[in-house]
């Protein structure tokens, strides 16, 4: 293996490059949800012996017992974690000592004032300092503003005296999860690697090219935090742009639909995003925010993100416009309708709610005297959120639930979700996905929103 290594290149490197290429190296991962999970049984798959930290104390119960807490994960992931000796659960701090590159999976929410709330990553970084040790490398993957791995990790893991680059490597790669997509999985996404140092970045990419078919260096970890960044405010000012066609396409009593599915037609200069209720997930709603707030450091001002933001935030009041309106056509106000809400899960077919825009709209319909409740197959409880706290359970979707409400308003188009049925016994169907259009001749009535 020596000739792999340049003359710059420091023992610990060289120890840990080998210990990689080997399948000797422990590799750890802080966080075990949507991206450590799979995170860590992809290392495990590529041969490493895995500790897999997480402080709620529940999930470590379920992953010993190889019982799931993700559903689009399936039960499989589980139970080979949970038959293996080369995997340890834990919400013990000391038992990541033993590793030899740790992997930060945390999330980077929102503050009240849409500033960053880098709270876990601190808290998790402060963390990793209590077990780092020479020769260890660090990355974090949670997504953040250009400069977080470097201005508040490393001086984190510097106080003991350790110093990055000689000591310990640290390095930035960025999730790029997509839970519920078919055909993809963590080992055939491909990945980047910035590293703060030459030998981090080269450790960096040794340890995910293990794991990941394709791995791509870039020359830091601004740049790798960058790219993250870069990819979801594409898609954030993408989705904008449809939900602001979409209410003036209306108005000209235009489908926007079909107008996406016209122009996709061409075969170069256009990628189809389509329109919805509001954005959900952990990604498009909040990752813009954190590099107009980096902007503002450097006296930017970042107006076509925030424009962007500020159309998809309204997109619930605009779905309860549409069904206010679609209502008072039936001779019915809001107040006192009943409406069954069709899906919750920010996407299809996972059970993932967070920053749902189903929250917003149950707020909205709820604050208005609408009497609401839901129906989701993946979701069997409306879970306790950061603003918002229903106490509300999925009811059936039977017959008798479809007539008695005065509307059915349609927020995830899951696969499971019998839309026949709804059109056939529901009387009024206000519909976000264009869900209804795969059914033919629907009694109900539908009006898209």
């Amino acid at each position: 293996m020596a000739n792999n290594h340049t003359p710059e290149t420091s023992t610990h490197e060289m120890i840990l490059h080998d210990r990689i290429v080997k399948r000797k190296a422990t590799v750890g991962v802080v966080g075990l949800g949507y991206v450590g999970l799979p995170l860590i049984h992809a290392m495990h798959n590529a041969g490493f012996t895995t500790v897999g930290f997480d402080i709620d104390a529940e999930k470590i119960r379920l992953l010993k017992a190889g019982k799931p807490y993700l559903e689009h994960l399936g039960r499989e992931m589980f139970r080979d974690l949970a038959r293996s000796k080369r995997f340890t659960p834990t919400n013990k701090v000391k038992g990541l000592a033993k590793c030899d590159a740790i992997a930060i999976c945390v999330p980077t929410p929102l503050g009240k004032h849409d500033e960053p709330d880098l709270s876990y990553v601190v808290n998790s970084t402060e963390m990793v300092a209590r077990v780092l040790h020479p020769g260890m490398l660090v990355s974090l993957e949670s997504t953040t503003y250009p400069g977080t791995t470097r201005e508040i990790c490393k001086p984190i893991l510097e106080r003991g005296g350790l110093v990055a680059g000689r000591d310990f490597f640290l390095c930035f790669s960025p999730e790029r999860e997509d839970p519920g997509r078919k055909g993809v999985e963590t080992r055939t996404i491909p990945r980047l690697v910035g590293g703060l140092d030459p030998a981090s970045g080269r450790l960096g990419h040794a340890l995910y090219s293990a794991a990941v078919e394709r791995v791509m260096a870039v020359s830091s970890a601004e740049v790798a935090e960058s790219a993250k960044l870069l990819e979801n405010i594409y898609r954030a000012v993408n989705i904008a742009l449809v939900n602001e066609l979409k209410p003036v396409l209306a108005d000209m009593g235009i489908d926007i639909w079909e107008v996406i599915a016209a122009a996709a037609t061409k075969p170069f200069g256009f990628q189809p995003f389509y329109p919805g209720p509001g954005l959900g997930g952990h990604c498009i709603p909040i990752d813009p925010y954190y590099l107009t707030y980096k902007a503002r450091e450097y006296g930017h001002v970042t107006r076509f993100i925030e424009l962007a933001g500020l159309v998809n935030r309204r997109m619930p009041e605009y779905v309860v416009e549409r069904l206010s309106a679609a209502l008072n056509q039936e001779s019915k106000s809001v107040k006192g309708s009943r409406i069954l809400v069709v899906g919750i899960a920010y996407k299809p077919d996972v059970d993932d709610v967070r920053e749902t825009p189903a929250a917003e709209v149950i707020r909205l319909l709820s604050e208005r005297g609408a009497q609401v409740s839901y129906h989701d197959p993946h979701v069997p409880v409306f879970p306790s959120m950061r603003k918002y706290r229903f106490g509300l359970h999925s009811v059936r979707l039977t017959a008798a639930e479809l007539k008695a409400s005065d509307a059915v308003l349609i927020i995830t188009d899951h696969a499971a979700v019998d839309y026949a049925a709804i059109g056939r016994h529901a009387p009024l169907v206000v519909d976000t996905r264009n869900a209804m259009s795969r059914v033919r001749s629907p009694s109900a009535r539908v009006v898209k929103a």
